[in-house]
């Protein structure tokens, strides 16, 4: 992990379109300001896990309905192999 100092109003860039400033400190909380293309998300890190997780979660409930959901057509077209 790179460490860097930086103190009110001074900034950060990271490669060519991503600029972080530090907008604010107060006691132990930092505001940051984010520059960056509208096309790349940005989301404090707890948001960004629960996204994830969420998204893990539907996909494993969504093949399984899926595959449920198949099987089942496939028994009532009477096409099934058994």
């Amino acid at each position: 992990m790179l460490v860097l100092t930086r103190k009110e109003n001074e900034s950060i860039q990271i490669g060519d379109d991503i600029e972080l400033t530090v907008v604010s400190v107060d006691g132990d909380q930092v505001k940051l300001g984010i520059n960056a293309p509208k096309n790349i998300d940005i989301h404090r890190k707890e948001v960004y896990l629960a996204i994830q997780e969420e998204n893990a979660q539907a996909a494993d409930t969504g093949s399984l309905d899926l595959l449920k959901q198949l099987h089942q057509a496939v028994n009532e077209d009477g096409h099934s192999n058994e």
